[in-house]
């Protein structure tokens, strides 16, 4: 199944999966896919699915319909293309290709056990977590609510966080960090781990081909000890920049 993913200023705005034979674009209220923008013809476009392929005309529209930056009459659409309309973009996603593409993307980034020593693997993410100070014996322990008590518990923090790559061929592609453990780079370049611990998520080196080739984090070499990742941190690895982001 086909999708279109409407956009405006990089902010998504709808999502329409292709389930018809015939969607129309434009600015009236009778359409299938409506942008309510002046800059947009009132059946500005239309969409017709036939079997796996998908085609695109412009329907003398004012203002025209460009796909990838180019004027266009009748487009024959592929996975990946941006369809702008107006000021307003519509990006048409092919579901089996961005499968595989993650399954691509995963296999790239995602390094699976046996790959890197289990050793230098497991002296790594020691550092990642000292045990906290033993409290006071008068002290009591602060209440906290069962969520977040039973993630604490089960060494897991209770919001989950994201990953999303900002650069190269994968680029806004995302991986959930819902291990305890995930290990990511590329051997013998450049490997990091994001350990998901009771109060955060931590990267720590792991190897790398030159010693001292630490990732980056906000475009601070991170060092030999783990730290600590907070929402909206940039990590650099290997070569790639990703985004890390908290729910």
């Amino acid at each position: 199944m086909a999708r279109l993913i409407l956009s405006l200023d990089g902010q998504v705005l709808a999502e329409y999966n292709m389930t018809k034979e015939r969607y129309t674009v434009g600015r009236l209220p009778d359409n299938d896919v409506r942008i309510d923008n002046a800059a947009v013809s009132g059946h500005h476009g239309l969409i017709i699915n036939i079997l796996n392929d998908s085609f695109l005309e412009d329907l003398n529209s004012t203002n025209g319909t460009y796909v990838n930056g180019k004027l266009i009459k009748k487009h024959a659409l592929t996975h990946g293309d941006v369809i702008t309309i107006g000021h307003h973009h519509l990006r048409f996603v092919d579901s089996q290709v961005e499968s595989a593409e993650q399954d691509e993307f995963e296999r790239t980034l995602v390094i699976q056990p046996g790959q890197v020593s289990e050793a230098r693997l497991r002296a790594a993410t020691e550092q990642v977590a000292p045990a906290p100070p033993a409290p006071a014996p008068q002290a009591q322990p602060a209440a906290r609510p069962a969520a977040a008590a039973a993630a604490a518990e089960k060494g897991a923090p209770s919001r989950p966080a994201k990953l999303q790559v900002l650069s190269g061929q994968f680029a806004g592609r995302e991986l959930e960090l819902a291990k305890t453990l995930t290990t990511l780079g590329r051997p013998g370049v450049q490997v990091a781990a994001i350990s998901r611990r009771a109060d955060g998520y931590y990267v720590v080196h792991v190897e790398s081909a030159k010693p001292g080739d630490f990732p980056l984090v906000n475009g601070q070499p991170i060092g030999p000890q783990a730290r600590r990742l907070h929402d909206n941190d940039v990590v650099t690895l290997a070569g790639v920049k990703m985004g890390f982001f908290e729910a």
